[in-house]
């Protein structure tokens, strides 16, 4: 199992004879030195330099009190995740742990990771601590000398780091910065030693290497957000957004392979997303190249949505048990059985691979390199190059109309399975017409913005009358199950009862939503 440490740090430029000023700001009890240390680390990454192109570094360390493999993800500016597996291979054997590897793999592919950069440190070290001794931050003086491989350049420069320690105040770095600032130190911009060691030694064939990514633009180093200002055309906005939700996919990979909370919803909405904008802006992308990732992407969303409808289902069943009349709850006794029926994965694990293989398969892999292939070459039509206020809100706008007929069929359709299949769909058409709204927030601004809310709110109540279709079908599935095995049912059928008594709520709540919804103007 790989360490994982949240590395929270600030940089600053320094020279050789560079002193560290008295540093016992306010809440710092005493400062003590560590001594000096010597660091080799060899970096590892594609010959493009994708993984520098993401602000991620890899690399195979010794000296220290914490040899090893060290993976480095970003988390926000400022913030890494380090995750740290033990020494193994030698300084160029590229033996990078399948761990390690794994974790790259959206942001490498196929491409081989080599050895890129090797740094040598000399790092003194001076640790502050509280007034019961425990570590609040690390400050390190690094020289720091940089040799490209294989045969490049050399740089060599002097910075200071400090990190905060887990658990240590918010307000802690600021303070010795400013301490540090007031000394005549400088800030250095919050990137890895590597970044510099790259920009400064130059590629061996004298090129620039580590500016591009996946064969075209540079990732940001946090899934940027889809607003901003991509352009004056329809096409520009239209790529801008499709480009944020492919660095979302990217971005989240690692995160779902460790099981971060909320990763494979986030991700799986990254998807959503995506097949969401291609169908609502097929005037602007050709479909012809669209259909095809729309498929991959509802196939790759279902992979993603197996264990998350389960933990969705689990958590709402568990939450109808606990709302049962007091006099009606089972015993303990009773109760386990019902538990563990409700709780079971409808089918089971073993007959799908998990979810790890599914993202080292190749059809997720060919599915990101086509999005970058689209990307690179917009299969743009001709109203891609119209104004984008004029073409998003007419997309916006066609997508709320699609959904006022979805919700008025849904309306007149008399209660029962037709009225939940009918709510289903118009659960389908708010959701895209969000998304539509939400893609054209960079040219429509807060008209989009108050849309997409009021989307966001018809689907929220539909989401919610869905989640219950899903839980009462499970719901009659256990039972049948239960009485076949001579097990008491009547706990089946009061959350049954519940979940009906919640869905003809959700249902009397709809009208007045619509009502308020289609009283203002899409835009």
């Amino acid at each position: 199992m790989a360490d994982v440490v949240r590395e929270t740090e600030r940089k600053y430029a320094a020279d050789d004879d560079t002193t560290l000023p008295d540093l016992l700001v306010r809440g710092v009890g005493t400062a003590v030195e560590q001594g000096t240390v010597r660091l080799d680390a060899t970096y590892f990454d594609t010959a493009a330099g994708r993984l520098a192109a993401d602000g991620v570094t890899l690399r195979r360390r010794t000296g220290g009190g914490d040899d090893g493999w060290h993976l480095k993800l970003p988390v926000e500016p400022g913030v890494r995740d380090e995750i740290r597996e033990p020494l193994s291979g030698g300084p160029t054997s590229g033996d990078v742990p399948a761990a390690l590897a794994a974790l790259v793999r959206s942001r490498v592919r196929e491409e081989p990771l080599v050895p890129v950069m090797r740094l040598r440190s000399e790092r003194r070290v001076l640790h502050l601590l509280d007034a019961s001794g425990a570590l609040l931050v690390e400050v390190a003086v690094d020289r720091v000398r940089a040799e490209r491989l294989p045969g490049g350049g050399t740089a060599a420069w002097t910075e200071i780091e400090t990190e905060s320690a887990e658990g240590a105040p918010a307000k802690l770095l600021d303070r010795i910065g400013k301490r540090l600032r007031a000394a005549g130190v400088r800030r250095a911009p919050d990137t890895s030693k590597l970044a510099r060691a790259l920009a400064e030694t130059g590629a061996p064939d004298g090129s620039a290497a580590g500016t591009e990514a996946h064969g075209e633009v540079v990732h940001p180093v946090k899934p940027p957000r889809p607003y901003g200002d991509p352009g004056p055309t329809a096409g520009e906005h239209v790529l801008h957004y499709v480009r944020a939700q492919r660095d979302a996919l990217v971005f989240l990979d690692p995160a779902v392979r460790r099981g971060l909370p909320d990763a494979v919803h986030r991700m799986r909405v990254a998807t959503r997303r995506l097949r969401s904008c291609f169908r609502s802006y097929r005037r602007v992308l050709d479909r012809a190249a669209t259909d095809p990732l729309r498929a991959e992407l509802k196939w790759l969303a279902g992979e993603l949505g197996v264990d998350r409808d389960h933990e969705v289902l689990t958590a709402r069943l568990t939450e109808r048990l606990a709302e049962l009349p007091q006099g009606l709850q089972p015993g303990p006794v009773r109760l386990a059985p019902v538990r563990a029926r409700l709780l079971a994965p409808a089918a089971p694990t073993g007959e799908r691979p998990p979810l790890a293989a599914t993202l080292d398969g190749a059809r997720y892999l060919a599915l990101l390199d086509a999005l970058d292939a689209l990307l690179r070459e917009p299969p743009l039509r001709p109203k891609a190059s119209r104004p984008a206020a004029k073409a998003t809100a007419k997309a916006v706008t066609r997508d709320f109309d699609r959904l006022a007929t979805r919700v008025g069929r849904a309306l007149a359709t008399p209660a029962g399975p037709e009225r939940d299949t009918a709510l289903h769909e118009a659960r389908k058409a708010a959701k895209r017409a969000r998304y539509a709204a939400e893609a054209a927030r960079p040219a429509l601004g807060k008209d989009a913005k108050r849309q997409q809310k009021r989307m966001t709110r018809v689907q929220d109540l539909l989401g919610e009358h869905q989640d219950g279709v899903v839980a009462r079908e499970a719901l009659e599935r256990v039972a049948r199950e239960a009485h076949a095995a001579g097990e008491e049912t009547f706990t089946y059928g009061m959350l049954y009862a519940s979940e009906r008594a919640l869905a003809e709520g959700y249902e009397r709540e709809l009208p007045a939503l619509w009502r308020k919804v289609a009283d203002a103007a899409p835009l």
